[in-house]
């Protein structure tokens, strides 16, 4: 079960004019900037934010665009040829991971107060995860959410979300699950059918998105997608603190899917 899209915070806060200064943090000549480990956006004195840190999990078979969508989340390029990521870029001593800082500002619809998210999206290629045992338990070491991807033309890995879902996590974990359809815009060749979607968020009770074509400089096509996990993840370390102020009955449903262009 997820948030109800938009309960929490201001969903499209970002079409917001009071929203120019926060995202403008983030964004140099109109386009994202890139972070790494170290930076975070520069805040004048006058600017109270607080910023909340979160590990992601970005899993699923290879070939199906985690480099890739973490790139479009950051508003990177996208790699031109695929590649299996092997540790081009390494977190501490984890050789074989990639990482990929992203900030997002949201406002809070009760308070009105605003929070950069820092999410850090870990990546790691498949084969490299077979090879060694101690790469599964190095993503999943203190993350708070796991995005579970699939690609709309690759059947095989749709049908291996399930097994993903089962073999990544616990009934008893306390973490935050998406799912994520990436080459959406590859519809003259998609092997997975809006009922095979729908079937599996009726049975799973998880949200699905869908992500496909060109990265542009505009913060739209990833506002779904970030909003919702920021959503999720706040709502759980609310629930965590026992300061929930919303009605879970009220607020809480399967959400509809969502697409990113």
């Amino acid at each position: 079960m997820s948030v109800l899209s938009g309960s929490i915070i201001v969903s499209d806060w970002h079409r917001f004019p009071d929203s120019k200064d926060f995202f403008g943090r983030i964004l140099h000549k109109k386009r994202r900037r890139k972070f790494g480990l170290l930076e975070a956006p520069m805040m004048p004195p006058n600017m109270n934010v607080d910023t909340v840190r979160y590990k992601v999990f970005i899993s699923g078979k290879t070939g199906v665009g985690k480099s890739s969508l973490a790139a479009r989340l950051a508003g990177l390029d996208l790699p031109k040829v695929h590649y299996e990521t092997t540790g081009a870029v390494t977190l501490s001593t984890f050789k074989g991971i990639d990482t990929t800082v992203v900030f997002w500002p949201v406002r809070l619809k009760e308070s009105g107060r605003v929070l950069f998210f820092r999410f850090e999206f870990w990546d790691c290629g498949e084969s490299a995860m077979r090879r060694f045992d101690h790469m599964l338990p190095s993503c999943k070491e203190q993350v708070d959410a796991i995005l579970f991807l699939f690609s709309f033309t690759d059947r095989g890995s749709f049908e291996d979300l399930s097994n993903q879902i089962s073999r990544i996590t616990e009934p008893s974990d306390r973490v935050v699950k998406l799912v994520v359809g990436t080459k959406f815009d590859l519809f003259m060749h998609t092997d997975v059918t809006e009922s095979d979607v729908t079937q599996f968020q009726e049975v799973w009770g998880l949200s699905v998105f869908r992500v496909g074509g060109d990265v542009s400089a505009g913060l739209g096509e990833v506002a779904p997608l970030l909003n919702a996990l920021a959503e999720n993840l706040w709502y759980q370390d609310c629930i965590a603190a026992s300061s929930v102020s919303i009605s879970p009955k009220a607020d809480l449903r399967e959400t509809d899917s969502e697409i990113i262009v």
